[in-house]
């Protein structure tokens, strides 16, 4: 046997990626990239859509700002706290929740906006097999 062992033999094999095709005719991967998403690759057609999608975390670290200016660090700490807690409890995947305790939190509990008219569980999308829901939450599928 050769004092190098295999290592030798491996030393003048080409590389797998070059054998893979590159290029505009490429072929789209599904096993190791999943489903392609055209919503993923769009950018922002205006420049409030990312000051909107954001609007809530920016409110969320304004507020916490505030907060801990006014009433010291342990304030903002306990409410974060509470924010984990409150968003860890849901329901069951396939079962619609309101975060009512979220929303209470936050303060928006009193206001009526467009997703609590729009946002009927009986129209959603969402439904599905809840078997099939539950194992892959728990990591089984």
């Amino acid at each position: 046997m050769n004092s190098r062992g295999t290592s030798y033999l491996l030393k003048d094999s080409v590389p797998i990626t070059e054998f893979s095709a590159s290029g505009p005719f490429e072929g789209h991967d599904l096993l190791r990239r999943g489903f392609t998403s055209v919503k993923n690759e769009l950018l922002p057609s205006h420049p409030l859509e990312l000051s909107e999608k954001n609007f809530q975390f920016n409110q969320d670290k304004t507020n916490f700002a505030t907060l801990r200016n006014i009433q010291g660090l342990h304030a903002p700490l306990k409410l974060q706290m509470e924010f984990r807690a409150v968003k860890q409890v849901q329901r069951l995947p396939f079962l619609h929740s309101s975060n009512v305790a979220l929303d209470t939190l936050r303060g928006n509990d009193e206001c009526i906006g467009f997703e609590d008219i729009l946002n009927d569980p009986s129209q959603s999308e969402v439904m599905g097999e809840p078997h099939m829901m539950m194992e892959y939450k728990l990591g089984l599928l």
